[in-house]
């Protein structure tokens, strides 16, 4: 369904089990940090209000969205967490760039899913404009940030 048709924050809390006694990693992007830090905070607060102790919460930033996977096998490797958080934006922008970082992000995390015995989850938000990516990070959509917890908790327990 598309984001303009619902609001990334809400889900039904009867439906998502706690991450009590479990961690999480969370990788995270700078490049756009103000649109993927806004989606870290609500990430880290969507799992502290699901159980998740602060302490139990790894946060890994690296420099863009293309080093995500990197970083998020080394949070599952070297910190036995229940499931990985990736997190980053790319904007369309004037050049086909994003088509080669989304692309290539999505199969790598796809890859660790199959590969490793943990969840990885794409919170990547892949916008046509920065508008778009603020009306998803906190704006008029919600925040996927949110979304991206969520998924992880449910995910963890399967």
């Amino acid at each position: 369904m598309a984001s303009s048709l619902q609001n990334l924050s809400d889900y039904n809390p009867t439906t998502v089990p706690s991450g009590r006694g479990k961690k999480f990693g969370i990788a995270v992007a700078e490049w756009n940090q103000h649109i993927t830090f806004a989606l870290r905070d609500a990430c880290i607060d969507t799992l502290i209000e699901n159980g998740v102790k602060k302490e139990d919460i790894i946060v890994y930033t690296v420099p863009g969205t293309f080093e995500l996977p990197y970083i998020a096998k080394k949070l599952a490797r070297d910190n036995h967490v229940a499931a990985v958080i990736c997190i980053g934006c790319v904007i369309k922008g004037e050049t086909t760039h994003n088509d080669v970082i989304n692309h290539s992000v999505a199969h790598a995390l796809q890859d660790l899913n199959i590969s490793m015995d943990i969840p990885f989850v794409f919170g990547v938000l892949t916008p046509n404009t920065e508008q778009q990516a603020i009306d998803r990070a906190g704006g008029q959509f919600g925040n996927k940030g949110v979304e991206a917890a969520v998924t992880a908790l449910k995910m963890a327990v399967l």
